[in-house]
């Protein structure tokens, strides 16, 4: 059963400067994939796609990569836009490949328990089934100036 995250994990795991891998990112502007990568780009976070397919194509100011091993930087989030049966290997690859995460992302619809252990016993948080683009949004007012209610009470506009 995986656990509801607290605003605070949200927030910490949304904190910039942050660079996130992407992988299993499209290049084509209608798939979720890419306008979440792009709203992220626009928001000042830095991107590294990484999708075999598409590699050696640019995206959001970087080459697309094929595997998280060929990233040149370290990412502090890993958001994953790949089916549930393929997470948990990717999940273990970038453990071992980057113990200073600041935590795994999977998306709406994308929930894995054996990832969830393997995040737990390596201390690093996993956010599942939920977007960063609508968690940011949510959590840093966007949402609040489109007249929805996000159950953040604040007196202070958006940054």
């Amino acid at each position: 059963m995986t656990t509801t995250p607290s605003d605070d994990l949200l927030r910490a795991m949304l904190a910039r400067p942050a660079t996130f891998a992407m992988v299993g990112v499209s290049p084509n502007p209608v798939r979720p994939s890419n306008y979440v990568a792009r709203y992220l780009a626009r928001r000042g976070y830095r991107l590294q796609a990484v999708n075999p397919g598409h590699a050696g194509t640019e995206m959001f100011g970087a080459v697309c990569v094929a595997g998280l091993s060929d990233l040149h930087e370290a990412p502090d989030v890993i958001d994953i836009f790949r089916r549930p049966e393929a997470v948990p290997a990717i999940v273990d690859e970038a453990l071992s490949l980057y113990p200073s995460l600041r935590g795994i992302w999977l998306q709406i619809g994308i929930v894995s328990p054996e990832s969830e252990r393997l995040c737990a016993q390596a201390g690093v948080a996993i956010v599942q089934d939920r977007c960063p683009k609508i968690e940011h949004q949510r959590l840093f007012g966007e949402l609040r100036m489109g007249g929805f209610a996000t159950g953040i009470v604040s007196s202070k506009l958006p940054r």
